[in-house]
């Protein structure tokens, strides 16, 4: 059993290089185990593991010396053994081909361990070229002042940040000591932190158990800013003052919303640090300190449904967490269910309704490319041998587990009573990991007359058809008090596709699209995607009627219409296409257009475009695209992509509104599924 982990960690920027030691607190469950098993991953070069038995309860924890580099990783120091005793009894281990996203490490026990016996593992290691571990050059940052790096460890990259137990049924407590750069801010998702000036070096103690996806670091550039008694915003300098006049104030309205639906904020403080373009996905969950990207500050909505998903999962994900990657929807679709009670108590239902719309419409747009039968549209998805399990998050993680968590909510006849029994389930299961069983007993328990009814048996709508069967949602959410928001984007799409052109094109131009929220004008763009390619005289139309004021508005926005245009083969407007992809660094603004531009006549535009900024790209983002580049992306590959994941191996979480996305070196995923899953964790 894992009690404590214990990391020291040296941050070499310039050779790309992370140098550990990791001390793990363990228990033996029976007498003489004979070894111990961790995921571990080729980038890590494993330079010694060694053995300790566990030292007094009252010692205080290990301390790290930090060699010259070049010298080996950081070594262990304990009050009860000085001097070289410290580094503990070698212990004989082997590295085995696991899959293609880890190895496995299984390291020889002593024989003499007894049942219940607590002891140390010490494993000393460095990790280069790894997953989880994203380093950046100064140019890739906004101030092109200093490095930066940053971990995400969603769903199984961190066996490359250190050995552990990647896997969410395993949770501990764990403590870090970091040495960096002079100069460089280094942040962990983590209770406390203080930096040891003398030393030079930050200490971080997380006090509650996390499993190993939700052990995170970033360090760069950033500065600190207030917004409210309990949250501060990180960003680098540039981005600071915009980062804190969008959010100042209103985290802490959500984090109270949300303990009046769910109960008290277990976390101590709620942190967000803004990422440079290159972090794969939009945010990350990392309890304390939300990571999200700062290309989506500019899109005023979806930054507000981004941080208040990631405030949601502080309750759905983080305390009470999915003890497989096969059921994620225990923690999407419950954090979604979350932050749309929080949306609706903070900015009233037909918002909620508008975003939901919105989600649901690009649920549909993947259940038509993938089919009715796509096992990955299943709750409850068979993780096959071998198969990473980032490539099973999808919008159906997301989507349909809202709608089988809104359809218990409605089973019981009050949303206040459904908060109710989420108050206690999260009470019953904090700081555990969980299958869907427990939701669903505890949901009975809670409502004995609902069990007495046998509601998980009712014909069509079984609680097993919600979990196992492919498709759709068997039901969904009545979203009619959203009407006077989503009924003008249905008019104005139907006028678009409505003869004669002339007198369609008119009464459109009458209608001020810019006064409408982002959401409204994302969903109309979405239909006119969903119909293209549409008829030339119809986009000449549109590009009269709306480019230039499109062009102004945010990048949520703007990316819809250059892919209307792109699908349309529309030159005129191709040089708003160019500017677009000149300016951005980001993924999820790239990726999109790239394939669409590859799928049709335009690819050789694609391809002299990407010489011209490739520079400014990410390495992994740039091997990403000379894929889709060498190969382009025909409509069966389109189909076939959007069954990969938000997350990749290495990229993890963005907002449940981009079905799918690929990390590192993988495969490139979908224009579809990056436009429609904007991955949140």
């Amino acid at each position: 059993r894992l009690r404590h982990l214990q990391l020291g960690l040296e941050l070499r920027p310039e050779a790309r290089e992370l140098a550990g030691c990791l001390v793990l607190e363990l228990c033996a469950l029976r007498p003489a185990p004979r070894a111990l098993v961790l995921d571990a991953h080729p980038a890590l070069r494993l330079h010694s593991v060694s053995f300790r038995r566990a030292p007094a309860a009252s010692e205080s924890p290990c301390t790290f010396s930090f060699p010259v580099p070049g010298l080996g990783p950081p070594l262990p120091a304990f009050a009860d053994a000085p001097g070289a005793e410290s580094t503990g009894c070698p212990l004989a281990f082997r590295l085995d081909p696991f899959t293609d996203y880890g190895s496995s490490l299984t390291v020889t026990l002593p024989p003499e361990l007894q049942a219940h016996q607590p002891f140390q593992v010490i494993l000393r290691y460095t990790s280069t070229d790894a997953p989880a571990i994203w380093w950046l050059d100064p140019e890739l940052t906004y101030g092109n002042a200093k490095p930066f790096v940053f971990t995400q460890g969603h769903s199984v990259c961190n066996r490359s940040f250190f050995p552990c137990f990647d896997t969410p049924a395993v949770k501990c407590t764990y403590s870090a000591v970091v040495k960096a750069p002079v100069g460089v801010q280094v942040l962990m998702s983590a209770t406390r932190s203080v930096y040891m000036e003398e030393e030079g070096v930050y200490h971080f103690h997380m006090e509650h158990p996390v499993p190993a996806y939700l052990v995170a670091l970033v360090a760069g550039d950033l500065k600190p800013a207030d917004i409210g008694p309990r949250s501060r915003v990180w960003a680098e300098p540039c981005l600071l003052p915009t980062a804190t006049s969008k959010l100042s104030g209103v985290v802490e309205q959500w984090l109270s919303a949300a303990e009046r639906l769910y109960g008290p904020y277990m976390w101590g403080r709620y942190d967000i640090v803004f990422l440079p373009p290159s972090f794969p996905i939009v945010a990350m969950e990392n309890p304390c300190l939300t990571f999200i990207i700062s290309s989506i500050l500019e899109s005023d909505e979806f930054l507000v449904i981004d941080v208040i998903h990631e405030v949601a999962h502080s309750w759905f994900g983080n305390a009470v967490t999915n003890a497989t990657w096969e059921e994620m929807w225990l923690s999407e679709g419950l954090a979604t269910y979350a932050q749309r009670r929080i949306t609706t108590e903070t900015y009233g239902a037909a918002f909620t309704c508008l975003e939901t719309a919105f989600r649901l419409d690009a649920l549909h747009r993947q259940m038509r490319l993938l089919g009715e039968d796509s096992p990955v549209s299943k709750l409850q998805v068979k993780l096959e041998p071998g198969v990473n399990p980032s490539h099973l998050m999808n919008l159906f993680t997301y989507e349909k587990g809202y709608c089988f968590v809104y359809y218990l909510s409605q089973l019981c006849g009050d949303p206040q009573r459904f908060d109710d029994f989420l108050r206690a389930y999260v009470e019953k299961y904090k700081f555990t990991s969980v299958v869907a069983q427990d939701l669903l007993d505890s949901f009975l328990s809670f409502f004995p007359e609902l069990k007495e009814q046998s509601v998980d048996c009712r014909a069509g709508l079984e609680f097993e058809r919600w979990l196992n069967a492919t498709g759709p949602p068997l039901a969904e959410p009545d979203l009619s008090q959203g009407s006077s928001l989503t009924r003008p984007v249905e008019a104005l799409f139907q006028l678009w596709t409505a003869e004669p052109l002339e007198q369609a094109a008119a009464s459109a131009s009458a209608i001020d699209i810019s006064k409408w929220r982002t959401f409204q004008t994302a969903l109309f763009l979405d239909r006119l995607l969903d119909g293209s390619p549409l008829p030339q005289e119809v986009v000449m139309s549109l590009s009269k009627c709306y480019s230039s004021l499109l062009d102004s508005m945010n990048a949520e926005i703007r990316i819809r219409w250059l892919q209307i245009v792109v699908r349309n083969d529309y030159y005129p407007d191709l040089h708003r296409v160019r500017r677009f992809l000149e300016s951005q660094m980001s993924r999820m603004y790239t990726i999109p257009l790239y394939e669409d531009l590859c799928t049709g006549a335009l690819k050789s535009f694609a391809l002299e475009v990407f010489y011209q900024t490739q520079g400014r790209l990410h390495p992994n983002l740039r091997r990403t695209i000379q894929q889709i580049l060498s190969q382009g992306l025909g409509p069966s590959a389109e189909a076939s992509a959007e069954t990969s994941t938000e997350l990749g191996s290495a990229e993890a979480d963005t907002n449940p509104d981009s079905p799918a996305l690929l990390l590192g070196d993988e495969a490139p995923s979908s224009t579809i599924s990056l436009r429609d899953v904007n991955v949140s964790a």
